[in-house]
């Protein structure tokens, strides 16, 4: 037999050992691999906001879809759309606007009690009117509630205000704000056409489809209802519209319930009675067929408006 020694490790090579430090990245590793990070998180942001704003802007569609339906569907309960809003000068007018005319057809009925909106829902007729009890006034203490909910169906999700503001009340001559805050209102991304007109000067006049005490039938669009814009997107870059109405005295009061096609949709500079969105690219709009188009920024001017109007003969 022959036995076979095997050297023994020493005490300081035991030491040198287990002195030895553990394996690491280095700063030089650590500031590639932030760096990857870095580069990489850059490149999927702007995919993940793209995804976003698609989604969002999917749902906005569907929103102006609905409320196209719900127009349609308002036309077949009282043979005509509703009024772009009620005004009953010189005093008591409610303002109540178009949109708000379409709570019983979106599922907001429960909002409408003792209102008087409901009352006014077919047209400028009704209790609402004038000699009309003052609750039914858009300003009256007891529509509070109805004034400041805001619906989601009428908010765009890409416009990222606040969905209540405050109504000033217009300066001398109807000029900026030049008063004391009047009260809130619900904010809405959605405004009815009021044709290719200034809203303030000729209010009842629109040749849209929407103005002060409209009462227009399907049959009044006489350019085709595939080719007629009925509603469509505004954004809250300048100033906020509503879906309430034309609340009285307050700094322009009409064009926060309709919009005008003076400029194509997302125009700089911009009016508060232009169409716009927060979406890049263009505005979603209904037409009077209840199909719903993103009309582009680029758009021509010329051809934007021969769609804004309801029988211009274009």
């Amino acid at each position: 037999w022959m036995v076979h020694s095997f050297p023994t490790r020493r005490s300081s090579d035991l030491a040198v050992v287990t002195s030895r430090p553990s394996k690491g990245l280095t700063l030089v590793e650590l500031l590639v691999v932030l760096a990857i990070v870095a580069v990489l998180a850059a490149l999927l942001l702007p995919a993940v906001q793209a995804a976003r704003e698609a989604a969002r802007r999917v749902q906005c569609t569907n929103n102006v879809r609905q409320i196209g339906l719900a127009l349609q569907t308002h036309h077949d309960a009282f043979h005509r759309l509703p009024p772009g809003w009620n005004a009953y000068p010189p005093n008591g007018e409610p303002g109540w606007g178009w949109a708000s005319m379409l709570l019983q057809f979106t599922e907001q009925q429960n909002l409408l009690s003792g209102s008087g909106v409901g009352a006014q829902a077919g047209g400028p007729a009704g209790p609402g009117g004038p000699g009309g009890p003052p609750q039914f006034q858009i300003n009256h203490a007891s529509n509070k509630t109805l004034r400041e909910s805001p619906l989601p169906a009428f908010l765009c999700p890409s416009d990222p205000s606040e969905k209540l503001f405050t109504l000033y009340q217009a300066g001398p001559g109807g000029g900026g704000p030049g008063g004391p805050p009047l009260l809130a209102v619900a904010r809405a991304n959605y405004v009815g056409v009021f044709g290719t007109g200034v809203v303030e000067t000729a209010p009842g006049a629109g040749d849209g489809c929407f103005f002060q005490n409209s009462s227009l039938r399907f049959g009044d669009v006489l350019d085709g209802l595939s080719n007629t814009l009925l509603a469509g997107e505004h954004g809250s870059r300048l100033d906020h519209s509503t879906w309430v109405g034309a609340v009285p005295g307050a700094h322009r009061n009409m064009a926060r319930v309709v919009s005008s096609a003076g400029r194509v949709p997302n125009h700089v500079p911009s009016d508060l009675a232009d169409f716009g969105s927060f979406h890049p690219g263009g505005a979603n709009f209904v037409l009077c067929d209840g199909s719903v188009k993103m009309i582009n920024d680029q758009i021509d001017l010329a051809v934007f408006q021969s769609l804004a109007t309801r029988a211009g003969g274009d």
